[in-house]
């Protein structure tokens, strides 16, 4: 336990959008001891934590509170006054209605250090997010920011109906779903017109986003009619017109979708990117781990004696990181390789290949084992020695079919992968809600770990009405052979080529709907 007195960030998370965190809110979670956060902070942002740092949640959700203000107050001065350094990230911004006044006020009493970092309000992003911009100099110059959950044990509102209704051009109403009913009639009964346009905007800059428009007098009913409820922001003012032209964020193609990346999580990176700058929802549930083989001894000879070799091979971007870890732990660099001769099995490999200083000989046209086979047809490999490390589980084809050729393959295993259940629970939460789309398996070992996570009795039931993408047809056949019914087979056996076929698919199926 730490004796020094810490220090308090309070951090604006943003409104949803991890993408929206300021770089210092950033650097603040890295170096927090003790990560303090609330029910609108994106559970993204606590993938950035140190693997050390206590990271407690609070709740602070509309009527259902984990810790209390006055609890959270005292969590956050007890932590820091053990010496740790406490991040509070807290939704929003931490002073436009975050209570986040309240909070520096207790630690300015305990005289515990502390800085506030701002964060992306809400009441800003929602709206241009929904293709709402605030001011617009032929519409308004003024803009108003009001709570539309004022204190309960107030006596009196302390808000000026009057000029907000004849004074203001835009006002923004945070937290006030449920009572939207007194807020339009406030602002009817003192003069603003009934025809004024409003916008709701639940969820805003997440791919859960959606919005509602209307008037002072219709908004009521539109919005008991599809039941809509919180969290959300209201827009009240002409500029909402201007949505029906700027609306950008939920038009992307995969708007809404919710999909399942089962790829190891280091590596899903990628593909979350690319499947949530289409609108996607994405939930990561890796099903596989990748983890160094429990015995080096044979790569670490292999390499001792790397000038005996005439090709290396690689499969796989993890072939090459497990590679060179090795390599270089062995003293050796990329000049101990250049005599050799080199082939890989896709761009993203090649690419891996590349930034460890060296050009592959062999790419081949497709993304597969197969196409290596055919590539080296081309070569006179007769006598020649082959050095291919890869997974434990890859296919046998590549070194039976080299060694037909004469080779003399050595198939060293660098790495495997092994399942993870940590993501069942969470899964089959999301399966049971029916609140699953598509599921997205990039190998055969992300199918088989798939399904050992369904339990047998209730895999048919859940996968009804999922679609079901593969990066390619070996992983498709390992998917149909466990009873997958396969909709997507990407023809480019890539991340890019996934979300491609994805795309394709989405757009063919709303094609049909509107012929």
């Amino acid at each position: 336990m730490k004796t020094m007195k810490g220090k308090v960030y309070l951090v604006g998370a943003g409104p949803g959008d991890p993408g929206l965190i300021t770089v210092k809110g950033l650097e603040c979670i890295k170096q927090a001891d003790v990560l303090i956060y609330d029910y609108l902070a994106s559970p993204v942002l606590l993938n950035y934590a140190s693997k050390n740092a206590e990271i407690i949640y609070v709740g602070k959700k509309g009527g259902d509170h984990t810790l209390s203000q006055d609890g959270i107050n005292s969590l956050i001065a007890e932590k820091a006054n053990k010496g740790f350094i406490v991040t509070r990230l807290k939704g929003g911004d931490p002073f436009i209605f975050g209570r986040g006044a309240e909070e520096a006020e207790v630690l300015i009493e305990e005289g515990i250090p502390f800085e506030v970092v701002p964060g992306v309000t809400s009441a800003i992003a929602a709206p241009a997010y929904a293709g709402i911009p605030l001011t617009h100099r032929k519409f308004t110059a003024t803009v108003a920011f009001v709570t539309g959950h004022e204190d309960p044990t107030k006596e009196e509102s302390n808000i000026d109906w009057s000029a907000l209704a004849k004074g203001i051009g835009t006002i923004v109403f945070l937290m006030g779903v449920k009572n939207l009913p007194k807020i339009t009639s406030q602002l009817i009964n003192y003069g603003m017109p009934s025809d004024t346009p409003v916008a709701l905007v639940r969820w805003g800059t997440t791919p859960r986003q959606f919005s509602l428009t209307g008037t002072l007098e219709n908004i009521n009913e539109r919005v008991k009619s599809i039941g809509l409820k919180p969290p959300a922001i209201i827009v009240v003012g002409n500029v909402v017109k201007l949505r029906k032209t700027m609306n950008w964020f939920e038009n992307r193609p995969l708007m809404g979708k919710r999909i399942v990346v089962t790829r190891a999580r280091e590596q899903a990176s990628d593909l979350v990117k690319l499947l949530s700058d289409l609108g996607a929802e994405c939930l990561e549930c890796p099903t596989i781990k990748v983890v160094p083989p429990d015995d080096w001894k044979p790569l670490d000879a292999a390499i001792e004696n790397i000038s005996s070799y005439d090709w290396l091979v690689f499969t796989s971007v993890n072939s090459v990181n497990y590679f060179f870890e090795r390599l270089f732990a062995k003293g050796k660099d990329a000049r101990a390789l250049g005599k050799l001769n080199t082939a890989v099995i896709g761009p993203a490999t090649e690419r891996k290949l590349f930034n460890f200083g060296l050009k592959s000989d062999i790419v081949p046209k497709s993304y597969r084992a197969e196409s290596i086979i055919e590539a080296f047809s081309d070569e006179d490999i007769n006598g020649k020695k082959i050095l291919l490390p890869r997974a434990k589980e890859a296919r046998p084809i590549l070194p039976v079919e080299l060694t037909k050729m004469g080779a003399t393959v050595d198939e060293i295993t660098s790495y495997y992968t092994k399942e993870v259940p940590d993501s069942a629970d969470l899964l089959l939460k999301r399966l049971e809600e029916n609140t699953i789309d598509l599921i997205t398996f990039t190998s055969s070992s992300t199918v088989k770990n798939f399904k050992a996570i369904l339990p047998d009795n209730i895999f048919e039931t859940q996968m009804k009405g999922i679609t079901i993408a593969c990066i390619g047809p070996i992983t498709a056949d390992t998917a149909k052979n466990l009873g997958f019914d396969v909709h997507i087979v990407a023809n480019s056996f890539t991340i890019p080529g996934l979300c491609e076929a994805i795309l394709d698919y989405y757009n063919r199926s709303r094609s049909r709907l509107e012929t």
